[in-house]
């Protein structure tokens, strides 16, 4: 009698945690007094059958725009207020399942719901990615898919698609210049093409050149000093590729040192560098880039602060450097690129004659950053300018960010100060500050050495600015597209997919290699990253999150994922024919623009393939990352070792040694 009663209880206590544990399958929103005056918001909880379920009662957790709420359902049904005036657009979201996007419309004093598929999240990108492959021109690609995008939440009529071409000038292309975190990104990029502009045109640079290549003794060390002055020139790519190609192709034609090598040498050294110095033209893309995903998120921890944790595995950057110094250092090369060295070495043919091509592919736009004819060349004239805006901006980090309290901490360590307080400072001011002292130095001395007048300094300095022009129109496009993939929810429709699909320790390698894929169609790693971090940091957080991981378990992840939508931008900008800074080594090595591509491919797919093994690994076996850069390093050395073919050396000196 006893065990049957112990039967029954535990079939009532069943049916009684069944009654109580139901789940919405799924959910439709209605609208309640549909008039503009008042009108509320209902949630209709549906079951397997689409039908209302009216056994769902209780609280259920929701995310409403953003807000975690948890919503008190009776029979099946739960009242959401929407206050008018806000921003028409409504996102539903029950946890762990797909969310619901809807436009709320009021017309003649009525209001109506028009749900917004999240699939078509993906379009605005999509159509930004396909049009740059095909148009091969970014600016417009972007513009269009920003245009895709507002149209989208415009409700896809016919006559929304003129009022759509307004909403993206007057609120998504405004507002991101709106934005003071953007204009300070801007100007910083302004005075810094100005002082590459005025430093280059008073023989600064010229000077600093002319200092090292008296090390340029032979083909391998003209080679050395070539990458050397590669990594030098790092605060900006394309006075990197423009210096340091039109500079040094007179030195290394003098050892017949082939065009496609110094093509790849200009190219493997400016974007890698640039993308990962402290104190450079991308870094204030960057930062504006992840500020909006950190600001998302709700994360503590400054734009800055993160950006320095990330290089610890910035694997494609380091290594491609890596790799460069290795192939000069063995005299070896392989692929495409044997045969160009070869031919340079033992017939003295620079590039390849067979066709019409080589010197008559030279632009003669870039003389603009030539030197003013008949003046010395001093080293310093460059040197204390960038030297300003290095130590400047450490500064200015140090002084917006000091706090005694930190400081005097006692029980943190000196890497953990200079963290707390690099995570605490405005990154913005101090990169203002130094780029403004650095103009106003460069001016000083071309001005007090008599180099130019102050007239055409500052003229000088305004073609800087120009020159800087395409690149910021696309960061602003950039953040104008970031922005409606936000309003369009992108990151949790890719959220949905991902989530209990992918683990999070593959986020890495998979971001790694979509940058590469939206660097190779763009062209432009701006873009890529602009795309990219909005969309793949918020998934990346939700993923782990829901895979119950710990925040101290997610940061290193979500470090390695911000730096490999970087590296995998400068991975894919080397790829693509239609790069800026590809054609632009081609254009200032006077190299053949598809011998380049073809010649170095080969090498950024090596480097790539090994940075996505690092990446793979560094998230599953836990040793410290620089051991991850030596195992790097080793295998690169064994691939040039074991797979290179020595370069001819009979033909090393120069011609008229």
């Amino acid at each position: 009698m006893q065990i049957t009663q112990y039967l029954y209880s535990l079939v009532l206590l069943f049916l009684f945690n069944s009654l109580n544990s139901q789940t919405i399958d799924d959910f439709k929103l209605n609208i309640q007094n549909p008039n503009a005056d008042s009108f509320a918001l209902e949630i209709q909880a549906l079951g397997d059958d689409g039908q209302i379920n009216n056994n769902i009662n209780g609280q259920f957790d929701f995310v409403i725009n953003k807000s975690d709420q948890k919503i008190n359902f009776k029979q099946g049904k739960a009242i959401v207020n929407k206050a008018v005036g806000e921003i028409p657009y409504l996102y539903i979201k029950q946890a762990r399942k797909p969310g619901k996007l809807n436009r709320i419309h009021i017309n003649d004093n009525k209001v109506s719901l028009t749900n917004i598929p999240l699939w078509m999240s993906m379009i605005p990108p999509f159509v930004a990615i396909i049009l740059a492959l095909l148009l091969k021109e970014v600016l417009i690609s972007l513009f269009v898919g920003i245009w895709a995008g507002a149209f989208i939440l415009n409700g896809f009529s016919l006559s929304g698609l003129l009022s759509s071409l307004y909403t993206v000038i007057d609120k998504y292309i405004v507002g991101a210049l709106a934005d003071t975190d953007h204009l300070a990104v801007v100007i910083f990029s302004l005075m810094i093409g100005g002082m590459v502009a005025i430093i280059s045109r008073n023989g600064g640079m010229r000077g600093v050149v002319d200092k090292l290549s008296i090390f340029a003794n032979n083909a391998r060390n003209a080679q050395f000093v070539t990458w050397f002055l590669g990594v030098a020139i790092f605060f900006d790519d394309y006075a990197n590729t423009l210096i340091v190609g039109n500079t040094m192709r007179p030195v290394t034609d003098k050892f017949k040192i082939s065009r496609e090598k110094l093509a790849y040498l200009v190219d493997s050294t400016a974007a890698p560098i640039a993308a990962i110095a402290f104190v450079t033209t991308w870094i204030g893309a960057e930062l504006g880039y992840i500020a909006e995903a950190v600001e998302s998120l709700g994360l503590e921890e400054s734009p800055y602060s993160l950006f320095l944790h990330s290089l610890q595995y910035s694997y494609y950057p380091v290594l491609t450097l890596v790799f460069g110094f290795l192939l000069i250092y063995l005299n070896k090369d392989y692929g495409a690129m044997v045969k160009a060295e070869t031919r340079a070495r033992t017939t003295g043919q620079l590039y390849d004659q067979s066709t019409d091509r080589g010197e008559n592919e030279v632009d003669n736009s870039l003389e603009e950053l030539d030197p003013v004819p008949g003046i010395e060349f001093k080293w310093y004239n460059a040197f204390i300018p960038v030297m300003i805006v290095v130590t400047g901006t450490i500064i200015g980090l140090f002084y917006t960010g000091h706090s005694p309290g930190v400081w005097d901490n006692p029980e943190l360590g000196l890497m953990g100060k200079l963290s707390k307080v690099i995570g605490d400072s405005n990154s913005y001011a101090a990169l203002l500050w130094s780029s403004i002292s650095a103009v106003i130095a460069a001016i000083i001395l071309t001005v007090g050495g008599r180099y130019m007048s102050l007239k055409s300094t500052m003229e000088t300095f305004t073609d800087g600015l120009k020159t800087m022009l395409p690149a910021i129109l696309i960061l602003v496009m950039a953040w104008a597209l970031g922005q409606i993939t936000k309003d369009l929810y992108t990151a949790d429709f890719l959220t949905d997919i991902l989530d209990g699909f992918l683990s999070p320790y593959w986020i890495p390698a998979v971001t790694f290699i979509l940058a590469g894929l939206i660097a190779f169609s763009t062209g432009s790693s701006w873009s890529t990253m602009a795309i990219l971090y909005p969309l793949i940091l918020p998934a990346t957080w939700t993923i782990s999150m829901g895979a119950g991981m710990e925040v101290t378990e997610i940061m290193p992840i979500f470090y390695n994922v911000t730096s490999c939508v970087l590296a995998g931008a400068v991975f894919g900008d080397h790829c693509s024919p239609i790069s800026d800074t590809t054609i632009l080594s081609s254009l200032a090595s006077s190299c053949n623009h598809l011998d380049h591509v073809k010649t170095q491919l080969p090498y950024a797919l090596t480097v790539g393939a090994i940075s996505v093994l690092l990446g793979i690994l560094s998230m599953q076996i836990p040793i410290p990352t620089f051991i991850w850069f030596l195992i790097g390093g080793a295998m690169i050395y064994l691939i040039i070792r074991f797979l290179g073919t020595d370069i001819p050396t009979g033909e090393m000196k120069a011609e008229n040694e």
